[in-house]
C-alpha cells in the first residue's frame, strides 16, 4: 500500500480526537522515500534565556518506500504523534524514546490493541513498487458561494477550459498550477470544467506548495 498526505491528515484528525483529546494542532504532513526510517517527527527548537525552550514548526513525515499495510502505516503515524505530543506539551522525557514515550506506547498497545514499536526496523520489509512520476495540471477554483475546488485537467483541453471559464458566473477566481504531489493521483483527468470540493485549509496548503503557471 502507498499513502498520501490526504490519508495522513484523515487519520491524524481521527487519532487526535480519539487519543489526544483533540489537543494537537495539525502539523505539516509530508511523505518521503526514506529507506532507513519509516517515519519521523521534526520541529524547530529555540532556547531563550530565562524563558526556557520552545518548539515550533512541527512536521510529521512517513516513508512511502516500503509496501506496508494500512495498519502498519497507522502504527507508524501514532508513533510520530506520540513524539509530537511530548514535544508540543513540553513534557520532559529521559531520551527520544524514553520513559514517557514508552509508557504512552505501552498504553496504546495494551488498551487499544496497537503495535507501536520503540524502534522501527526496516529489515525484511519489501519495497513498494515504483509509482509513475507524473506531473499534474491543476485548476484551482474559488466559487462565489465560498466553495473551494480542485480539478486535474487533461493538458490537451486546458486552453479550451481557460477560454470558457470566464463565462461561468459562479467562478469568483481561478488559477492554474503544476505539481507532482501524489495527493492528486486519485483525481480524474477531466476534459471539461468540473472539480472536487476541498476544505479551505487544504486549498490554501496545496496552492502554496504548487507551481503557478499561465496556460
Amino acid at each position: 500500500m502507498q499513502i498520501s498526505t490526504q490519508w495522513m491528515e484523515q487519520w491524524f484528525t481521527t487519532f487526535n480526537g480519539q487519543y489526544f483529546d483533540g489537543g494537537l494542532p495539525l502539523p505539516r504532513l509530508a511523505l518521503s522515500r526514506s529507506k532507513t526510517r519509516l517515519g519521523s517527527m521534526s520541529c524547530k527548537r529555540v532556547t531563550r534565556l530565562f524563558r526556557g525552550t520552545k518548539f515550533s514548526d512541527f512536521t510529521i513525515r512517513l516513508s512511502n518506500y516500503y509496501d506496508l499495510s494500512e495498519r502498519d502505516f497507522q502504527n507508524v503515524l501514532l508513533h510520530e504523534m506520540i513524539h509530537y505530543h511530548i514535544a508540543y506539551t513540553g513534557v520532559k522525557d529521559t531520551s527520544p524514546h524514553g520513559v514517557v514515550f514508552r509508557r504512552m506506547a505501552e498504553v496504546f498497545n495494551r488498551k487499544y490493541g496497537w503495535n507501536i514499536k520503540v524502534t522501527g526496523s526496516t529489515r525484511g520489509i519489501k519495497p513498494a513498487k515504483p509509482q509513475p512520476d507524473r506531473e499534474f495540471l491543476v485548476l484551482a477554483l474559488l466559487l462565489d458561494s465560498g466553495e473551494h475546488l480542485f480539478s486535474v485537467v487533461n493538458p490537451r483541453y486546458a486552453h479550451e477550459i481557460d477560454r470558457n471559464i470566464s463565462c461561468v458566473s459562479r467562478v469568483k477566481s481561478f488559477s492554474w498550477y503544476t505539481t507532482r504531489d501524489r495527493y492528486f493521483m486519485e483525481f480524474p483527468r477531466v476534459r471539461s470544467l468540473r472539480g472536487r470540493r476541498v476544505s479551505m485549509e487544504v486549498y490554501e496548503k496545496k496552492t502554496a506548495e504548487m507551481t503557478p503557471i499561465v496556460v
